[in-house]
């Protein structure tokens, strides 16, 4: 079914979705946080086919920040455990299917065995040209900000540019997401009303939804509906609203 066909006139390039409410679910239920991670992997599943299937090119989701290694780790090696079978399990259908895997952060931080698996995975398939599933593992966009500015600076001194060629073209281009357009629509789940350190360079101008709904409880309907409401804003970069429908 195309994005048409559901009422979907204007469609997003790139959708980032913070992926917020596991632990809270399981707690609701009386389960231990881990069985809300597990939970939200399959909701993972669903959203990344219903993507694919109405014409995303890009799916971002933000799986597990600078700040969660400070979470128990007992927690930590359970979620790593639960991304590397995921990821593992699904290699043959994002070949078949023609996803790209990709990855932003500071993935070096993450265990070798979970490294692997994401390396092989972004080699069978790096040349799908389908949509990009990009996973930000250990990721922080201070953090992402700093490094940027260290390798600007290195080019600086090392007189392979100048101060004066410094503008925001070069600064994307030393962001994890050089590759990839900014988010559109940036979703959030679970009710909270902040961005948690998440792009805050690509999101200037993207399009934010909060809904309260918890990750595990994420629907395709859900979804359906935020595309909806996307489709219908007017995004403006600063002009007036007269001036943007003039030039549509």
């Amino acid at each position: 079914m195309s994005a048409q066909d559901l009422g979907i006139d204007k469609l997003p390039r790139h959708v980032a979705i913070i992926m917020d409410g596991n632990g809270r679910w399981a707690t609701d239920r009386g389960l231990k946080r881990v069985e809300g991670h597990r939970r939200g992997s399959e909701v993972v599943k669903r959203i990344i086919d219903f993507s694919k299937d109405i014409g995303i090119e890009v799916l971002t989701l933000y799986a597990f920040s600078e700040e969660n290694w400070h979470r128990p780790q007992e927690e930590v090696r359970a979620l790593m455990d639960i991304l590397a079978n995921y990821l593992s399990s699904e290699f043959e259908r994002m070949v078949n299917e023609g996803l790209r895997l990709h990855t932003i952060g500071r993935t070096s931080a993450l265990p070798k065995k979970v490294q692997d698996i994401i390396n092989a995975g972004k080699e069978v398939t790096k040349k799908n040209t389908g949509m990009v599933f990009n996973l930000a593992l250990s990721y922080g966009s201070r953090e992402e900000l700093v490094r940027a500015v260290r390798e600007i600076a290195g080019d600086v001194s090392r007189g392979d540019i100048s101060t004066d060629d410094i503008d925001e073209d070069l600064i994307s281009d030393h962001l994890y997401t050089n590759d990839l357009p900014d988010p559109d629509l940036l979703i959030r789940t679970s009710g909270e009303l902040r961005i948690s350190n998440f792009m805050l360079y690509q999101i200037a101008y993207t399009e934010l939804f909060i809904t309260k709904t918890l990750w595990p409880d994420f629907t395709e309907e859900e979804y359906i509906e935020i595309l909806k409401d996307y489709s219908g804003r007017e995004r403006r970069y600063g002009r007036t609203g007269e001036q943007v429908r003039r030039e549509s």
